[in-house]
Formats: C-alpha cells, structure tokens, sequence
C-alpha cells in the first residue's frame, strides 16, 4: 500500500479487519518494521484524538515521529500555483513537500476543508500534492471529503459490538452551530456501503451528501423512522452540500438531537460519535453517558487503526 485516502486503498475488509485484531492483541509484534523509520505527521488543523492515537501508533511500530502544527512556529504556505507571493505566505507547498519528504520515510497529512470553494475542496488539492510530489507514502489524517481513520475505527468497533452479521447502521445528522465539512459523513458512508450491513442515512431536507458517497444507503427524511430497529447509531453533522448553500448552516434544529426518547426507538441500539461532541446539540447527557455510548472504545480503536495503516505503509517501502 502506498497511500491511504479512502476504504478502496485498504483492500478487502476482511484482511484488514483481521489485520486489525493482530495488532489489538499484541500492539508491539512489529516494532523491527519501523526501526530506523521516521513518520512525519503535517497538521494544517487542530487535533485531538488523530494526533494522539497516530504517534502512538507510529511508536507501536518502532519509529521515530515529527510533528509539524503548520499554523505555530512555521512559515505560512501558498497552496495554489500562479499565485504572486507579495503577502504573508512565505512559503510555497511545492517546495516545502519535497523538503519534508526529504526528511522522513512516510508522511501523514491533516487538512479540512475551507467550505468556500467545493471544487477546490472535493479535488483535494493539499494532499494530493503531498502524494504527488512527497516521493513518500502518504496518508490521510483527515481531509477534505473524507476521514478515513476514523472510518476505519468505526468499522473495527461495530464489528466488535454487533450481536447478528447484518446490523442495521444509521447515520443521522444532528444540529451544531458552526458549519462542518462532510469529511467524516463522507467517509462512513463510503465504508458503511463497503460491508454488508443495512445502510440508513437520515438528515434534514438540505442536508444532501454527494451521491458518489451515498451510494446504495436508503435516504430517510424522516429520523424517528430511519431509527427504529437500528443497532447502532452514528450522530454527526455536517454543513450543506448541494450548491447554492455549500459549506452553510441551514438548520439548528434542536428535534433532530439523538435524545434517550429517540434511542427507544432503536434494537437497544450502540450510540457512536467521532468525537468532539457538543454535548445537547449532538446528543444528550443521558444518551453518551449511557451504558450504551461506544464513544470511547471507538476513540481507542484510533490508534488500532492507525497502526494498521502505517504497518501496511512499512510493508511497501
């Protein structure tokens, strides 16, 4: 593997996911793969969990890890071609990635989305110059249009949870009062719709994801309805897609918060949420408190799938 950006980079999902439970059982089995390797972590935005869950992850394998918080302590850079420099980016991305390629063996690369331009965003253009001209292998910590770390998470922990081999999964949006990119949303429906589960995505009218991410999901408008009968449920929200409204808030509607009256319409179902949440306007106290809430197992299993990644990455050099 030589690059990591979506579900189609890890292959079949069963080898990963038998991949990934090795590695839980024994997270230091491999860590004369990444002797003497250097992992450099590029972070164009803030972080939490990926952060920590992938330099643990590296430091599982045995490699050294940089860090390098593009906004604190380094030159800002110009990330668009036939620009003149007369402000104050010092630097362009075209000479700074082949810099830092110099200086590790595989990168990992974390920028959102500015949710102003969709074509500028759903191109991807920061980290697919790092692929392009790094001369590394290089995966995502988060991008644009997908997270496909945290997909990955999820993936390991329903398969860790469900009780029946086809679990009904429903994503659902919830009100927040800053737009969001459709990154994480993106990203799990595109792993949901890899596996064999039943697929519901529930949203307000407006709230629209990309048809090539949606793919075969059922689409309900209705959120008490997509819920019943599910087995897990993944809250999170997103900002508009479909244009004239890219990038905006149209609602902040608090009926759509995940509430324990919501959750009795489900199988008894698991509550999932990437983290950070704002807690009643996601979901209730209740409801993350609950014995129910898988919040925390998910985060841990971060750093599985992390490790899972970079050991393949490892594999190819």
């Amino acid at each position: 593997m030589k690059k990591f950006t979506c579900v189609a980079d890890i292959g079949p999902l069963d080898k990963a996911l038998a991949d990934a439970a090795e590695i839980k059982r024994d997270r230091f089995a491999f860590t004369e793969l990444g002797k003497n390797k250097t992992l450099l972590m590029i972070f164009f935005n803030s972080s939490l969990r990926t952060r920590l869950s992938t330099q643990k992850a590296a430091m599982n394998l045995g490699m050294n890890v940089m860090v390098l918080d593009v906004n604190q302590g380094a030159w800002k850079l110009e990330t668009e071609r036939g620009v003149i420099m007369d402000g104050d980016k010092a630097e362009h991305l075209l000479e700074a990635i082949p810099v830092m390629g110099s200086y590790c063996d595989i990168i990992g690369v974390r920028s959102f989305a500015g949710l102003k331009d969709k074509q500028e965003d759903y191109e991807e253009r920061v980290i697919e110059q790092f692929i392009k001209y790094s001369g590394r292998p290089v995966f995502s910590m988060e991008a644009a249009t997908r997270h496909p770390l945290q997909s990955f998470a999820d993936l390991i922990t329903i398969e860790e949870y469900k009780t029946k081999e086809r679990p009904k999964v429903v994503m659902t949006w919830a009100p927040h009062p800053r737009a969001l990119p459709q990154a994480v949303p993106n990203s799990f429906a595109e792993w949901m719709n890899a596996t064999d589960y039943e697929f519901v995505i529930t949203h307000p009218h407006g709230y629209e994801l990309d048809p090539a991410f949606v793919g075969k999901a059922r689409v309900e408008y209705d959120q008490r309805k997509a819920l019943e009968g599910a087995d897990f449920v993944y809250a999170k929200n997103w900002s508009a897609y479909t244009d004239p409204n890219y990038g905006k808030v149209l609602s902040t509607d608090r009926d759509w918060t995940v509430d324990a009256e919501k959750m009795a319409l489900t199988n008894n179902a698991y509550f999932m949420h990437c983290l950070p949440v704002r807690r009643n306007m996601i979901v209730t106290d209740d409801v993350i408190e609950s014995d129910r809430s898988i919040v925390i197992p998910e985060a841990a299993n971060r750093e599985i799938s992390a490790q899972t990644v970079i050991k393949r990455l490892l594999e190819s050099l």
